[in-house]
């Protein structure tokens, strides 16, 4: 089972689905469509408060003329080895200005996810059974010293980097 996790918590009523060939939404429910899935839907209507999933091969530049019509990106993190979702994240959030919600999926880990709030990442589709337990019981893993700056703020080191943002 997934449940979706926020700073604040686990989240009771999530809209989005990542929608399949047999999964579609139904009433009360929202698409999160596959990056050329969304791009069509986007070039054949007007529609705002749109969803995406991004694979982690997508091009992430392909979403920037319509990021003002995305209320949330999904990226997928396909195993824990692999970090492309970490790069998606912190080119959405600095390069573009991304600032709507941000979303992991896939293979989201405990340890992963201070890492995955720096960059900018808010929400997270957690499905692993220890994650979901340690997010229960309030033991999110923390990180006393970072070397690259954040896209969100860190008040353990607050105002002192070892680099500056470009």
């Amino acid at each position: 089972m997934t449940r979706i996790w926020k700073e604040t918590g686990f989240v009771g009523d999530d809209p989005w689905i990542v929608e399949t060939d047999e999964t579609k939404a139904g009433e009360g429910e929202r698409a999160l469509l596959p990056l050329a899935a969304f791009i069509e839907a986007a070039e054949a209507s007007n529609d705002v408060g749109m969803g995406v999933l991004l694979g982690p091969a997508d091009d992430v530049m392909a979403l920037e003329p319509y990021l003002y019509r995305l209320e949330i990106v999904a990226l997928t993190f396909a195993a824990f080895s692999d970090g492309r979702g970490y790069s998606q994240a912190s080119l959405l959030r600095d390069r573009l200005d991304y600032k709507n919600e941000l979303r992991a999926t896939g293979d989201v880990l405990i340890d992963q996810i201070p890492l995955m709030l720096r960059t900018g990442i808010d929400s997270f589709a957690v499905r692993n059974p220890v994650a979901l337990k340690r997010l229960e019981e309030g033991r999110l893993p923390g990180i006393a010293e970072h070397y690259q700056p954040a896209a969100t703020s860190s008040e353990a080191v607050a105002g002192y980097s070892w680099r500056r943002r470009a």
